[in-house]
């Protein structure tokens, strides 16, 4: 089982605040069509195909591989990946919270199994490194809120 976490600041010194607001519409936009939010070249497809009152489905190609999610919000605070489809399962969570001083953080963590390998082997192994690594999903936690700031910025000039 592949367990991950990571947390960023979301109002680092020396970047234009946000407000929780426009962290959650980063958050949906994200969501919806993850390829401006993420580092560059990492996600090249992502198109959402059903939609329901509680849900939404899409289809992405994310590190060059094809999958399908499931798509749940909590609003304001919390967005929910369930992989459907290629060669992950479980969920990958991105949610906003605040810390005892009331500055708030984006977190990212995620439950996951490699399908069709050895549960603890070296491919998952391999991947909860990846996850973990500078490069992994604390890189994708930067990289949406330098999206969302660079919309917001958009929006006000």
């Amino acid at each position: 089982m592949i367990y991950s976490t990571a947390t960023v600041p979301v109002n680092p010194g020396g970047e234009a605040p946000l407000t929780r607001e426009q962290v959650w519409a980063g958050l949906e936009l994200k969501a919806r069509d993850a390829r401006e939010f993420l580092p560059p070249g990492l996600c090249t497809r992502c198109d959402v195909t059903e939609e329901s009152p509680t849900h939404f489905v899409r289809d992405a190609t994310i590190g060059g591989t094809d999958l399908r999610e499931i798509i749940t919000f909590e609003p304001g605070r919390k967005v929910t990946f369930f992989q459907a489809t290629g060669p992950r399962e479980g969920a990958i969570v991105n949610e906003i919270i605040e810390d005892e001083t009331g500055a708030l953080h984006l977190r990212f963590y995620c439950y996951l199994g490699l399908r069709d390998k050895a549960p603890g082997g070296p491919a998952e192994e391999a991947e909860q490194a990846q996850f973990d690594s500078e490069q992994g999903y604390k890189a994708a936690l930067l990289s949406t809120l330098k999206r969302t700031r660079a919309l917001v910025a958009e929006r006000l000039n």
